[in-house]
């Protein structure tokens, strides 16, 4: 019975690992159908490369810098009890993965190649791993502390806070230091407008990454006998919020009702082992309120050029969610308890401003060395020719 339990329970993390996988693919479409069609083999390329890299540098440094253990060890150990040990390491490899692949969202179209994957191999190798330790794996007494301040730890069931909200807001650090794309803001006060090259792509990428979030979210109970049916309908209902807010908000724009499941998802990963379905429900139309109206004044007011919209979408939308487990997983609001509104706060601020911190400290370091953004002349022929030497559309050129 307890082999059967071992293999089962690397089976179901397996195949959260394999879902979480093809968020990737959700990743890359998402910026390609969004970005001009001169940048979009640059995002499908980015995504891969990103991946690989990520896997590489958290399999060799970012998992012991989490978790305290690493691979360099026999085979006959790491093949104990089915594996186990390491389909959790590719599972948890996924999350890590997903930094960097918001992060290019928010660079997209004017950011050089080859600073951008030292970027990655920094965040996911510390970065990263450093607040995951925190959060997850109970690092330097952090929750230790938060519990005897407010009476609870941080809780952060599938990484709201840390995946997304970190991811987001270092994204926000290397937008300010690479600048708007040129021309997007003139002189003369007026905004031009980079429409996304493809809605199909853009809606396909959307539905891979909503599709492979109920991998993200039920599959973070880690083992078979705590999966739970409420986070799966959390995450719908959560989902479907965002998305009618975002329709509503965001005046039937394909951009925003495709974006609007995302940020639902993104907000309820925190409280998804906690709250009610109808909380949810709230906590995923709040976000797509948030994204639609953040979105909008980061474009056009502050002149913010986040090409995704990543900080809206994982930056603000993962740092409410954080705060809203503390809200609505309480019993008083028809959750089931165990959080306290100020551990949420308090563990949510930490990541916020870890991330913020080492996002600047990265690409700051990077601009003022190697430099992070392309040439004016390769900013205007585009990533794919300027990078990759060949466009996404190579025959229509070659006919013409």
């Amino acid at each position: 019975m307890e082999a059967l339990k071992q293999g089962a329970d690397a089976l179901f993390i397996l195949m959260g690992a394999v879902m979480v996988l093809a968020m990737h693919a959700g990743f890359a479409f998402l910026e390609l159908g969004t970005v001009r069609r001169k940048n979009q083999v640059n995002a499908l390329v980015k995504i891969l490369i990103d991946f690989s890299v990520s896997t590489v540098v958290y399999f060799a440094v970012g998992y012991a810098v989490a978790y305290g253990s690493g691979f360099f060890v026999g085979t006959e150990q790491l093949a104990a009890h089915n594996g186990y040990t390491l389909v959790k390491f590719f599972f948890l490899l996924t999350f890590a993965a997903a930094i960097p692949a918001i992060i290019s969202g928010g660079i997209a179209e004017r950011a050089k190649f080859w600073p951008q994957l030292i970027a990655t191999a920094v965040i996911v190798g510390l970065v990263y791993p450093f607040f995951e330790g925190i959060a997850w794996n109970g690092h330097f007494g952090v929750q230790g502390w938060i519990k005897e301040l407010t009476g609870a730890e941080f809780h952060d069931f599938a990484g709201s806070v840390v995946v997304h909200a970190v991811g987001g807001w270092i994204a926000l650090a290397a937008v300010l230091l690479l600048g708007a794309r040129s021309n997007r803001y003139r002189r003369d006060g007026a905004i031009s407008a980079h429409p996304p090259s493809s809605i199909p792509f853009l809606a396909l990428g959307a539905w891979i990454l909503t599709v492979g979030w109920f991998g993200f979210n039920v599959m973070s109970a880690q083992t078979l006998d705590k999966i739970s049916g409420l986070v799966a309908v959390n995450s719908l209902m959560a989902m479907v919020g965002g998305t009618l807010a975002a329709l509503l908000l965001g005046k039937n724009d394909p951009g925003f009702v495709h974006n609007g499941p995302l940020a639902g998802l993104v907000a309820v990963c925190a409280g998804s082992d906690l709250m009610h379905p109808l909380g949810a429900l709230v906590v995923g139309a709040v976000a797509g309120v948030i994204f639609v109206v953040m979105f909008t004044r980061t474009q056009n007011k502050w002149k913010i050029d986040d090409v995704l919209g990543v900080w809206p979408l994982h930056g603000l939308c993962g740092t409410w969610g954080g705060i809203a487990a503390g809200i609505f997983g309480t019993r008083a609001l028809g959750g089931l308890g165990g959080v306290h509104l100020g551990a949420q706060i308090i563990g949510t601020l930490i990541g916020v401003l870890w991330a913020a911190l080492g996002g600047a400290l990265v690409y700051g370091v990077l601009k003022a060395t190697v430099g992070l953004r392309l040439s004016l002349e390769e900013e205007f022929n585009g990533a794919d020719l300027s990078i990759h030497r060949i466009s996404a559309t190579p025959e229509r050129e070659a006919n013409w």
